[in-house]
């Protein structure tokens, strides 16, 4: 039963996005959640609204879990947060006692809230350092600016960012480090700047696709949406439900090409994957297509815009592990 408007803490700052979508097209909300994108906790706090038991908050970025302190206890023990990423929220559900969950939600790519904090070097419009870190830990964006090979920035630049230009803004980024090192987002910002053509009224920002790629890049989130999307496979019961809200087209197509293939009874073969033998599909989609925001919606958060919700039930057929190809994208340690 969804839960009194009174029972629900004051809500953040952080509109999530197609929220409502979900809540309707998984109705009704029971049992034991997992959040693999915790972020600002909306679609958590939502969940636990709409009257799921609990819900595992997954996420990469521990900056996140200090900012929910001030709330997270209002929820008791119907909250438990993980640090960790969802391409193995499987094991982050059974670590805590719940190897079998009711429904998974992603909502991918880089939150506004990461996008607002100029140190973390997400975004071309405020100065900070190249950092784009999602977690926090590893290689960060000015190593790779600085020490990737011209052909593998090119490449980065293309496959992740669908960038026409990526060859030459490649070719600029490598000039440029040659005379002094790349560590701010301005300073790259400028650079792919020089090399496209002034953006027109109502045009994104020329940085918009290279910064993109470069962050896909470094936090290698294509890997983690095939790995996450197998997790869930795995971690979902039968008629668990999985939502994931996509932001671009590569993401997108991804889970779809994900989600069309383990709804298939398999055979037949395509262009992204060889022919596979015939089983019982793994989820069934509901709906088949792609549910887009109201205008309504894009009017309240322009965030939504270009946002998709793919929606899939579980089936209680096994879990399978489909050929990368399926997904028909190329992983970073491919192009690197």
């Amino acid at each position: 039963m969804a839960r009194a408007a009174s029972d629900t803490p004051a809500a953040d700052p952080h509109i999530p996005v197609l929220l409502e979508a979900i809540l309707t097209a998984v109705a009704p909300v029971t049992g034991t959640w997992l959040d693999g994108t915790f972020g600002a906790g909306g679609y958590t706090r939502g969940l636990l609204s709409a009257g799921a038991d609990r819900v595992i908050g997954v996420d990469r970025d521990p900056m996140v879990f200090r900012m929910a302190q001030d709330w997270a206890g209002d929820y008791g023990d119907r909250l438990i947060l993980v640090e960790g990423t969802f391409s193995d929220l499987d094991r982050h559900a059974a670590g805590v006692g719940y190897p079998a969950l009711d429904g998974v939600v992603l909502d991918l790519g880089v939150s506004s809230m990461q996008l607002d904090q100029a140190e973390r070097g997400f975004s071309f419009m405020r100065d900070g350092p190249l950092d784009m870190r999602m977690g926090q830990s590893g290689p960060s964006a000015e190593d790779l600016v600085n020490d990737a090979p011209e052909g593998a920035l090119a490449d980065i630049l293309f496959h992740y960012g669908e960038e026409r230009a990526a060859r030459r803004i490649a070719k600029a980024i490598v000039r440029e480090r040659t005379e002094t090192r790349i560590n701010s987002t301005l300073q790259l910002a400028g650079i792919v700047e020089k090399c496209l053509p002034r953006a027109k009224p109502g045009q994104s920002h020329p940085a918009t696709r290279s910064f993109q790629a470069i962050r896909i890049a470094v936090n290698d989130e294509f890997g983690q949406l095939v790995d996450g999307l197998k997790a869930a496979e795995r971690a979902l019961a039968p008629g668990g439900a999985l939502a994931v809200v996509t932001f671009h087209s590569l993401e997108d197509r991804i889970a779809k090409r994900f989600l069309q293939d383990r709804a298939s009874f398999g055979g037949g073969g395509s262009r992204y994957a060889p022919e596979a033998s015939a089983r019982e599909p793994a989820f069934t989609l509901t709906p088949r297509r792609a549910i887009a925001p109201e205008a309504e919606e894009i009017a309240r958060n322009p965030r939504a815009r270009s946002a998709k919700l793919r929606v899939a039930r579980r089936t209680s057929s096994p879990a399978a592990d489909p050929h990368a190809d399926v997904m028909g994208l190329p992983r970073l340690s491919e192009i690197l």
